[in-house]
């Protein structure tokens, strides 16, 4: 029993888990868009790797602290001397004094023989000194050239930090800023697109569904006629051929309506992907989208395109900064300490060193390159500058031209709407006429053909319409 009840439990929760959306309406589905959708999700951790960007570059201002640890071991006559002198070990038996005073001691005994009195006479040690000094100072001292191996571990810590770049940090931390907000914009430009995809598939399948609803229609009308024929041929006023024909035609709507049905469940899945959940019906809109109010002032201040070259005019600045910078001097400062010493630890605080220093350097010379990288940053400002003019020109002409289309399409729409009206009405007469014999099936069924084909270009129509609509409210981020 207890079995029987977790494996009720385990298939209620996996139908639970596999059910998708229903009756999703336009604004849930906006709202969902935004938490779910993964391109936006991933255009949201670009904006977070610009944003540590940033963080990166106001970090330099700070300077850097590094910790550095060192252990060596040499029998290289030049480093042990360099290892004790650096742990303040050095003695003067490391510059090879014991072979110097053994020589030197030699030469004492030796003065103090030569006096005949048997009494040192160092005018006799002197004498002897200067003869043999050539050969004392040739001694090769051992403990000086042939040191024995010798364990070396420094500790050391080095603070950096930069007094003055002439501008360079703070204009790069300027460009890593606006490059942040751009990202920004990037990820607001990329939920306007899915945006956009989502309305305009949601007014797709109100246009789909207004088709089926409408071939339905049309279905029924020829499963009438049908009927009515076979009660006429009942009396022989009728042709197995006009039951064919409108066999024929019923198909014919029948694959139509399996197609429509087709595309809309393509748009489920399409509606399924933007979101990152599954849908399985949607309330679609009852009414067309809304024309927007355009002007040049509204699409100034709300297009992202131009915002987005506005920043990248202003970013343009700062590089001009950045080049000019390198025209000032790089005045920095550091402060290195540490201890060395031959044991891992030092036991003794005298074994610590430090030092303090500043550097200020210049370009003086360079060949003119950094003359050309600012007059090419000035010249890219130039021409971030007629792109952003070029851009609010752009985008009006595309509003222009929107709104013209929309306006023709209106005119379309209202015209197929009416021809729609008026070959129902002729399809209606032309089927009472043909109860009558007074018209082919033929000539009925062309009549009809006539009401299906002005029916797909009105659909057709208001589609291109919603679609010319939505693009205008996404030119202005509505």
């Amino acid at each position: 029993m207890k079995f029987l009840y977790l494996l009720l439990i385990v298939v209620s929760s996996s139908s639970w888990l596999n059910a998708g959306l229903k009756k999703l309406t336009l604004p849930r589905a906006l709202s969902i868009l935004e938490k779910s959708n993964l391109e936006i999700k991933a255009s949201k951790f670009e904006e977070s790797m610009k944003y540590y960007d940033h963080i990166a570059a106001k970090a330099k201002k700070y300077g850097t602290l590094d910790l550095e640890y060192t252990a060596l071991r040499s029998n290289d006559a030049g480093n042990v001397f360099g290892f004790k002198l650096q742990s303040r070990e050095a003695n003067f038996g490391d510059f090879g004094f014991s072979d110097f005073m053994n020589a030197l001691g030699e030469g004492i005994m030796q003065s103090a023989q030569l006096d005949p009195n048997g009494l040192p006479n160092f005018g006799f040690f002197a004498l002897g000194l200067a003869q043999n000094s050539d050969a004392i100072l040739a001694l090769e001292p051992a403990d000086l050239n042939y040191p024995a191996p010798r364990n070396h571990f420094i500790t050391k810590m080095t603070y950096k930090v930069p007094l003055y770049t002439g501008g360079m940090l703070k204009s790069y931390r300027k460009i890593t800023k606006k490059m942040y907000e751009m990202s920004k914009l990037d990820t607001k430009k990329l939920f306007s697109l899915k945006r956009y995809e989502l309305k305009k598939t949601f007014y797709d399948i109100a246009v789909v569904n207004n088709f089926i609803y409408n071939l339905n229609v049309i279905k029924r009308n020829i499963q009438r006629l049908k009927a009515v024929i076979k009660e006429m041929k009942k009396e022989g006023y009728a042709l197995e051929t006009d039951i064919l024909e409108v066999d024929a035609r019923l198909a014919e709507v029948e694959a139509m309506l399996n197609e429509a049905r087709l595309n809309r469940e393509l748009a489920y899945y399409f509606l399924s992907f933007l979101l990152n959940k599954k849908v399985d019906s949607v309330v679609a809109p009852k009414r067309d989208p809304r024309v927007p109010r355009v002007t040049k002032k509204i699409i100034e201040e709300r297009s992202l395109d131009i915002a987005k070259a506005k920043m990248g005019l202003s970013i343009t600045k700062d590089a001009i900064r950045v080049e000019k910078a390198k025209f000032k001097p790089q005045v920095g400062a550091f402060v290195e300490y540490g201890f060395a010493d031959n044991r891992v630890v030092p036991i003794s605080m005298k074994k610590d060193f430090w030092t303090i220093g500043m550097q200020a350097k210049m370009n003086v010379y360079n060949g003119g390159a950094d003359r050309a990288m600012l007059e090419k940053a000035k010249a890219n400002y130039l021409k971030v500058k007629s792109q952003l003019e070029l851009a609010k020109k752009g985008l009006w002409l595309k509003a222009q031209k929107l709104k013209a289309e929309i306006r023709s399409l209106n005119y379309r729409v209202r015209s197929f709407k009416k021809q729609y009206i008026v070959a129902t009405k002729v399809y209606k007469t032309y089927r009472e006429k043909y109860k009558e014999g007074l018209v082919s099936i033929t000539e009925l069924l062309i009549k009809q053909s006539k009401q299906i084909e002005i029916l797909l270009k009105l659909l057709k129509v208001k589609n291109d319409r919603n679609a010319k609509i939505l693009a205008l409210q996404d030119l202005i981020n509505k």
